[in-house]
């Protein structure tokens, strides 16, 4: 255990983009996507618990539509540590109720860890590492912490964090201060970032004092703390809907990257199997699929007994799940929350999302 740290799981997401099997019952975070047999919130839960010191100092924050699914997924969970917003208002809310409700139980010098439940970690070991100099950084100093990830390709679908000039050292990493935040460059300014090698992606991981977010928040968000403060989770249906990017790192002078290289993936969309999995012949198959000329696909069966057959096909996503069959172009996959806005409107289609 790293004393005196709570982490704190954000798993209110709905994880559209991997709709059909992501629905509103059953969430990107609550799938085994690499075959483990292990949720992508369970496999966040472990991945946190040795810092952690056990069950008792992990919290989780949801929605309360997925509630009773987060304690099926994490029975040992104390119900005190699971917090339940009655609808989603994006990170920068969460944040700030999880730290508020953090410093009441353990005080201002607590520090909390925020990570979202449903990337995925290749090194256990280099995150350990990773998170202890975050932590210890953030212990010693009044610094917010977030983890870069150092890029491998010229993204446009990452935020990114151009690291300062001058760094701190904790447990052997460089920490840097952090010079800007920019959202989802084009493809030449990616280009550019990645050349100048004093960029990484913006993981959503933070770490900081109880104490000392809950000033900056006071300092740059203070409508949103004063409502949580007076309030509690009765204040949700009056918060703005906004991302703790927008609300507080952006904003802040106390933010500091860590870039670190453990092996990481959001799984953004079901292009991401074609990172995690490994390729059976051409194409990558979770279901029994018999490929004929066909090569590139993804291939996605929810149920062992269903065979998929494809004949002259290349550069698709095919999945099936219950009473749906998505095809799409793998360049396509984006767009499939566009679909599911079309959808919703149609009472004919409710049982689908």
């Amino acid at each position: 255990m790293t004393a005196n740290f709570v982490p704190v799981i954000l798993a209110g997401g709905k994880g559209e983009r991997f709709w059909p099997l992501s629905r509103r019952h059953r969430p990107k975070q609550f799938l085994c996507l690499d075959g483990t047999g292990i949720s992508l919130l369970q496999a966040t839960a472990q991945r946190l618990l040795a810092l952690a010191g056990g069950w008792p100092n992990l919290w989780v924050i949801t929605a309360a539509p997925i509630a009773s699914g987060i304690r099926e997924q994490l029975p040992q969970l104390p119900d005190d540590n699971l917090l339940i917003e009655p609808e989603g208002r994006d990170t920068a809310p969460a944040v700030a109720w999880a730290s508020l409700e953090v410093a009441k139980r353990y005080g201002d010098e607590a520090v909390l860890g925020f990570f979202p439940a449903d990337h995925w970690i290749g090194d256990q070991g280099a995150f350990e590492q990773t998170l202890t100099a975050a932590i210890d950084f953030a212990q010693q100093t009044e610094a917010i912490v977030t983890l870069g990830i150092q890029p491998t390709h010229p993204a446009t679908g990452y935020g990114y964090i151009e690291q300062g000039l001058v760094p701190s050292k904790s447990v052997g990493l460089l920490v840097y201060p952090v010079s800007r935040f920019t959202e989802k460059p084009d493809l030449s300014t990616a280009e550019a970032f990645i050349k100048s090698g004093r960029y990484s992606w913006n993981s959503g991981m933070f770490f900081f004092r109880a104490g000392v977010v809950l000033a900056e928040l006071e300092r740059h968000a203070p409508q949103l703390l004063q409502a949580l403060r007076e309030q509690g989770v009765e204040a949700y249906g009056s918060l703005e809907k906004i991302s703790i990017d927008y609300a507080l790192m952006e904003k802040t002078q106390r933010a500091y990257v860590l870039p670190v290289n453990f092996g990481w993936d959001d799984l953004g969309d079901w292009n991401a199997l074609e990172r995690l999995l490994p390729a059976q012949g051409a194409n990558v198959n979770v279901a029994n699929h018999v490929a004929q000329e066909s090569q590139g696909c993804i291939v996605y069966a929810s149920d062992p007994g269903e065979v998929v057959v494809t004949l002259g096909l290349e550069d698709l996503v095919i999945v099936r799940d219950g009473n749906v069959t998505l095809v799409a172009r793998k360049d396509q996959t984006q767009a499939i929350k566009t679909v599911l806005k079309r959808l919703a409107q149609d009472d004919t289609y409710q049982s689908l999302l």
